[in-house]
């Protein structure tokens, strides 16, 4: 399967949408899929007006990163390449020139739960599950630009009670603290509510969309050096641990180093 097979694209009308391929692995991300959907963010077709972006088999949107991609992680530089090329396509998302709507169900952790909180409108099902569980799995750490756009969505408390927990956050908490607009009964609900919503946006002046992101974006853009923490937690021992844990299905042992 090629990266254009995991992360399709389809028009409906005025409406683009970007679909997760990947079902039987809850649509983990590859790197591959991170840079088309970031291709399609930076340069949409001329001939769609909003993005719709949603998980194929109606129970997540996408379980994270793939983790078996981080065997390969063995220096400093592959964890700030890895987080630069993040902060990279999720800045993408966030300053796309259309209208971005995530139609969330299921599974939505790690870069899924990032990719959600970049989009401008978020849309969930009842079985939502969100969240950032990496405390109990993989012993790494969210970038300083992910964790600015959390604390904007929930408040800086909310965020470090769930990375604390490990906790991942229902439709009916998600829509109390305003993570997501609405909730929905189940995927096609979610889908049907998507185009609903991006075709009356799609009537709206183009111009005044755009201003609203971009100053928005500007007004929340925060600069901090995050590659120590970075480097640390990435060529940790806890997160080779982590990682060994995660994929031969046992509880790891963290040792804090």
């Amino acid at each position: 399967m090629t990266d254009d097979d995991e992360i399709l694209f389809a028009r409906s009308g005025r409406l683009g949408l970007v679909t997760f391929n990947r079902p039987r692995t809850r649509n983990a991300l590859t790197f591959g899929m991170y840079e088309r959907l970031a291709d399609l963010c930076a340069a949409p077709p001329s001939d769609v007006d909003v993005l719709v972006i949603n998980g194929a088999g109606g129970e997540a949107f996408a379980a994270g990163t793939d983790i078996s991609q981080f065997r390969g992680f063995t220096t400093p530089e592959h964890a700030i390449d890895y987080e630069a090329t993040m902060d990279d396509v999720l800045g993408k998302i966030e300053s796309c020139p259309l209208p971005t709507i995530a139609a969330l169900t299921g599974a939505c952790t790690g870069g899924g739960a990032a990719i959600a909180s970049a989009c401008d409108i978020r849309l969930a099902s009842r079985d939502l599950k969100f969240g950032f569980p990496i405390a109990r799995t993989l012993g790494n750490c969210l970038s300083a630009a992910n964790l600015s756009r959390l604390n904007t969505l929930m408040g800086p408390g909310r965020v470090r009670e769930l990375i604390f927990t490990a906790r991942l956050v229902d439709a009916d908490e998600a829509l109390r603290v305003g993570l997501v607009s609405e909730v929905l009964d189940d995927a096609d609900a979610v889908m049907t509510r998507a185009s609903e919503m991006a075709q009356r946006i799609a009537d709206h002046a183009p111009l005044t969309l755009r201003a609203t992101k971009e100053i928005q974006r500007r007004l929340a853009r925060v600069e901090v050096d995050d590659r120590d923490w970075i480097v640390r937690c990435y060529t940790s021992e806890d997160f080779r641990e982590g990682l060994e844990a995660f994929l031969g299905k046992r509880k790891p042992r963290w040792k804090g180093r």
